[in-house]
This record gives structure tokens, C-alpha cells and sequence, in this order.
């Protein structure tokens, strides 16, 4: 590895710690080099602004984390099942660490930086990359009912997040395995009743 590119891993590893514990807003591009043990020019060299050098740590932070496999809809497996599946792996990922931390670090920015938000929609991450193709197989093959298959598809996911990942995100509490499997079986159960055809 070249050192220009460990100086750069150096920078954003610097840059993703101070921002997770003091927040963009509040963190300098003096701070950054400090910490990376790297000049100021250096920095600049590499992330000519600290918007830049959010989003290159905002585009590693998503790399590391597991998205889960696409999951394609299966006409001979229980609809409840598929669900739970999709369910299962959104959640894992809702809950992991790197995911709690690339949250943390966004979330008052995207206060800041409406773009933000728009950039970190649910579009781009887990399940909401291919439900709503998945509910639309689902509709054709009889298996599922309704027009606003993008609706359903957040309000699956939503449901997920209200009792897995806010509750961490804010520190409310710690849920269990258990509470999960639970919040697991209880949006799939919901949802079916709404769309099952």
C-alpha cells in the first residue's frame, strides 16, 4: 500500500471517530489532522472539503456493512416465510454495529444537509433495494393484493425500525434476540394480514 493511501485511511478513520463523538458540525479539518497525525496540506490534498470527507466516510461506512442477500420471491415457498427471511436480514443489519455507528454520525447531518437524507434513503440499503420487485412478483402470482406496493414495502420496513433500530439509535434500550424474533413475526403477521391475497 502506497503511503499516500495510508495517510487518506489514516484521515477517514480520524475523521469517522471525531465525527462520531463530537459531530460534523463540531469537528475541524485541524482537529482531523491532528488526529491523524497528518498536516493540514495533507488533509486538503486528499479531501479538498470537510462535505467531501464526510461523504468518503459515509461511502466506506456503507461497504462495511452487511446488506444481506437479495432475496427473489419463490411461488413455492409460504409467502410467510420468504417475509420472515427478508425480515431477518434487515434486522441483522439494523442492529449491527456498523450500521448503529454510520447512523449516529448522519443523523444530525442530515438535519443540516436535507441532500443528506436523500442520499442516505432507504432506497439505498437492505430489503428497500429490491422489496417493492419482490411484493410486485409476490401481486402477479397471486400471493399478495394491492396497488401501492412502494407504501407497503416502507411500512414493512418501518415497522421494523420503529422497534429495533430507533430504540438503539436514541439509546432508549437494549432488545433482546428474543424482542426481535417477536417484532420479527409480528410485521410479517401484520403485513400479511393487510396484503396476503
Amino acid at each position: 500500500m502506497k503511503l499516500s493511501e495510508k495517510k487518506r485511511i489514516n484521515i477517514l478513520q480520524a475523521a469517522e471517530h471525531l465525527f462520531f463523538e463530537k459531530g460534523v458540525e463540531h469537528t475541524s479539518m485541524d482537529q482531523v489532522a491532528a488526529k491523524a497525525e497528518a498536516s493540514k496540506r495533507t488533509v486538503y490534498n486528499h479531501f479538498a472539503t470537510k462535505e467531501e470527507l464526510f461523504q468518503a466516510i459515509l461511502t466506506t461506512m456503507l461497504a462495511k456493512i452487511n446488506h444481506g442477500d437479495v432475496i427473489y420471491f419463490n411461488k413455492n415457498q409460504p409467502i410467510d416465510l420468504q417475509l420472515t427471511a427478508i425480515a431477518e436480514q434487515e434486522v441483522a443489519m439494523l442492529t449491527s454495529p456498523d450500521f448503529l455507528r454510520l447512523a449516529k454520525i448522519a443523523f444530525m447531518q442530515m438535519l443540516q444537509e436535507p441532500q443528506l437524507a436523500k442520499s442516505l434513503s432507504n432506497n439505498t440499503m437492505g430489503c428497500m433495494t429490491y422489496l417493492e420487485d419482490f411484493l410486485e412478483q409476490a401481486r402477479t402470482a397471486g400471493v399478495l393484493k394491492g396497488d401501492e406496493l412502494n407504501i407497503a414495502a416502507k411500512q414493512f420496513v418501518y415497522q421494523l425500525k420503529s422497534f429495533v433500530f430507533y430504540p438503539l439509535l436514541y439509546g432508549f434500550e437494549t432488545i433482546t434476540e428474543q424482542q426481535n424474533n417477536k417484532v420479527i413475526e409480528q410485521t410479517v403477521s401484520l403485513f400479511l394480514a393487510k396484503y396476503k391475497a
